[in-house]
């Protein structure tokens, strides 16, 4: 009777105010924060923190203000942050099959659905990172064979810059180009001429969509993409970059199909489809034309965006520190001169200009926040609970600018990387790839690349800023973190 009563004096304010209370109690009960769960700033119910900024500067903030081990929730997701080179290492490192397992990261699950190598799991990442992996190392005549096409593109390069008489001009598509023409080389079988302008488009498709993909309207889509789907923003123009991106990908496989002869593989997208004859049994790993597109996808963005993104970095710090770019040419003179070019042979040999290499690595701090991961079991990590499932991220910057870790961490200082008889030396805290199980893929070819493109270039010139256009050392951020665009001049030596 009492019920009814109350039931017939509610009006319509009452019953929205009512209906309100209810979803908040639902929002509080869903979202309560398990049992020793990482701190972190209180959550606006339903929304969470999505008004915290995403970027690795407020990252570390809140890192210093909750510790190492830290959490932020994005809508209804909760996400655990490691900061610094201690904690970083224990969850990477000593707790190797804890982090292995990568999130659904709505964003990107549009384009990549869960397959390739980047975002896939289990059993089929497994078979498909260890076949790139493969194919990468040893395609054709191993290291060897990498290292020519290297070479050959650095030639292509230096020449490219020597077309601009000492003029001013930006260097970005043309790195870009160039490093892409490696891994494009191994892929396709053949290079893309920088005058290629449908090749350059897809170069700044690729770019638009990384630098949008980590601004906070885009991550938006992350937290609410039931909703955001609907709505204009950053994230539309992302999907529609790749997918343009995969049309012009999808024409190389399809080329690559109709010429096809299993007797004469020519690069890695034949190897593939002998792959995919050979494991039509085994539906699970993945292997398929589907798989095939994404993978490719997911090597020309591993084999391009790390090093093209360190050199353009490289020659704004040489053009910041000319005493320590004279240096570099310098031992790049005693130990090869000028009549031929570098080879991987020569690095031993080259210890400053590879201390160099490594302190424009970490401090151009390409990927500030990594890639996410996801615990893969229920683990412990810093004396906190973090559950199965839980998405994961390390702050790699806060491992590169760790003061435990580094002597003069905001300071570019090639000693780092050097010990008191000026011989390199490796640092365990130097992790721009990341570490463990999911290192990034292009590693091995990124620091191939980075040493014998930088080589060339310093050999053959001299990079000095165009009058009052000093290069800005404050990066752009977004999924990574590239230089503001700049035009330099570069002098033949």
């Amino acid at each position: 009777m009492i019920f009814q009563t109350l039931f017939e004096c509610m009006d319509f304010s009452c019953w929205l105010f009512f209906g309100f209370v209810l979803l908040l109690l639902a929002d509080v009960v869903r979202n309560w924060r398990p049992s020793n769960f990482p701190p972190g700033p209180w959550a606006v119910p339903f929304l969470g923190n999505i008004f915290t900024g995403v970027d690795y500067k407020t990252m570390q903030k809140l890192a210093q203000e909750y510790g190492p081990v830290f959490s932020v929730r994005r809508g209804s997701q909760r996400m655990v942050f490691v900061s610094g080179y201690k904690m970083v290492k224990e969850a990477l490192v000593n707790q190797l099959d804890s982090f292995v397992e990568r999130p659904v990261v709505p964003l990107f699950h549009v384009v990549f659905k869960g397959l390739g190598i980047a975002l896939s799991n289990g059993y089929l990442w497994r078979k498909q990172r260890k076949f790139a992996n493969t194919h990468l190392r040893y395609f054709g005549e191993g290291q060897k064979s990498l290292e020519n096409y290297i070479q050959v593109e650095s030639n292509f390069l230096c020449e490219a810059f020597k077309e601009e008489q000492g003029r001013p001009f930006n260097p970005h598509y043309i790195l870009t180009n160039a490093v892409s023409n490696v891994i494009s080389s191994v892929l396709f079988g053949h290079r893309f001429e920088y005058s290629d302008s449908n090749f350059r488009k897809v170069l700044e498709l690729d770019n638009e969509a990384i630098m949008l993909s980590g601004s906070a309207q885009a991550q938006l889509f992350d937290a609410f993409p039931g909703l955001m789907k609907y709505l204009p923003g950053p994230h539309q123009t992302v999907h529609a970059n790749y997918a343009e991106i995969m049309n012009f990908l999808k024409k190389e496989i399809e080329k690559h199909q109709e010429e096809w002869n299993p007797e004469d593989p020519r690069d890695y997208i034949d190897v593939y489809l002998s792959e995919i004859e050979k494991k039509k049994e085994d539906p699970q790993a993945g292997f398929n034309i589907d798989t095939l597109l994404v993978c490719t996808v997911d090597l020309i963005e591993a084999g391009t965006e790390t090093a093209a993104t360190t050199l353009r970095w490289g020659l704004i710090f040489m053009i910041h520190h000319p005493d320590i770019q004279e240096k570099v040419q310098a031992e790049i003179d005693r130990v090869i001169g000028q009549s031929r070019q570098p080879t991987l042979v020569d690095r031993p040999d080259l210890p400053y200009t590879e201390a160099v290499i490594h302190e424009i690595q970490r401090m151009g701090n390409i990927a500030p926040l990594g890639f996410p991961k996801m615990a893969s079991k229920d683990t412990t990590l810093g004396g906190y609970f973090i559950p199965k499932g839980t998405a994961t991220t390390m702050i790699l910057s806060s491992v590169l600018f760790d003061k435990n870790e580094w002597e003069t961490p905001d300071t570019f200082n090639p000693g780092h990387f050097l010990d008191s008889k000026g011989q390199f030396r490796r640092r365990d805290a130097f992790l721009p790839f990341s570490a463990g199980k999911r290192v990034c893929l292009g590693e091995h070819l990124a620091r191939m690349e980075l040493f014998l493109f930088f080589t060339s270039l310093l050999q053959r010139f001299t990079f000095c800023p165009v009058p009052g256009e000093m290069p800005s050392l404050e990066g752009v951020l977004g999924f990574t973190q590239s230089p503001q665009e700049f035009r330099l001049l570069a002098v033949p030596r």
